[in-house]
């Protein structure tokens, strides 16, 4: 269940029939990668609105990496498998869906896993159904560490936001945490010129692949 009342303060607000909408466009596709969403409550009186979704074992990506055991049992082949499976969700979402879906909001709280490590999209209370004939105008969302700086300064909603997250999610799932290091240290590389101090501009995988998963590394 996700509360959604602190999330929505622009006209494009997640509405009951926003979720119906949602909820059809993703019950489109038969192998789904996505949380079913099971419906939309909503107090108006108390300013609270709820999304239900299907309960999934595993809870949220970042809990998994913060219990030790399951980290470890969360191996390379399920981690890739992982990826696999969020990546076509986003395709299904930006490009099978008519409308396209954005999520607005992909970060490792907002992608579950089941009982197999498979991994489902949930929490669609940012989420933004494009329309041909709109601006697709809206207020910042987004997770900080996730959200690429250049998309913060524009309010226009695209494919372009859950992209980024997304590849920030691939980097979480080789390190096994959050990549801000390795971010900020690739900005330093994109931002500086030839003529700069020197940054070090060759990152060795081993630095990015997760210790805990190092007695199956084969470099």
């Amino acid at each position: 269940m996700q509360n959604i009342a602190s999330e929505q303060e622009d006209m494009g607000a997640f509405t009951k029939q926003s979720c119906q909408q949602v909820k059809l466009l993703l019950s489109r596709n038969p192998t789904p990668a996505h949380c079913e969403v099971f419906g939309f409550c909503s107090n108006p009186e108390r300013q609270v609105s709820f999304l239900v979704y299907e309960y999934m074992e595993r809870g949220s990506l970042k809990k998994v990496f913060s219990d030790v055991e399951q980290a470890v049992e969360f191996d390379w082949i399920k981690r890739l498998r992982f990826i696999k499976r969020a990546a076509n969700a986003l395709a299904y979402m930006h490009h099978d869906c008519v409308p396209a879906i954005v999520h607005r909001d992909i970060s490792s709280n907002n992608i579950l896993l089941d009982s197999e490590y498979e991994a489902r999209v949930s929490d669609f209370g940012t989420a933004r159904i494009l329309k041909p004939d709109s601006s697709d105008w809206t207020s910042l969302a987004g997770t900080y560490g996730y959200v690429a700086p250049e998309l913060a300064y524009t309010m226009k909603v695209t494919e372009k936001r859950d992209v980024c997250s997304f590849g920030v999610i691939i980097l979480e799932v080789l390190k096994g945490s959050h990549p801000s290091e390795i971010i900020t240290e690739l900005s330093q590389i994109l931002l500086s010129s030839p003529s700069s101090s020197k940054v070090r501009q060759n990152i060795r995988l081993s630095d990015i692949l997760d210790p805990a998963l190092e007695h199956q590394l084969i470099l």
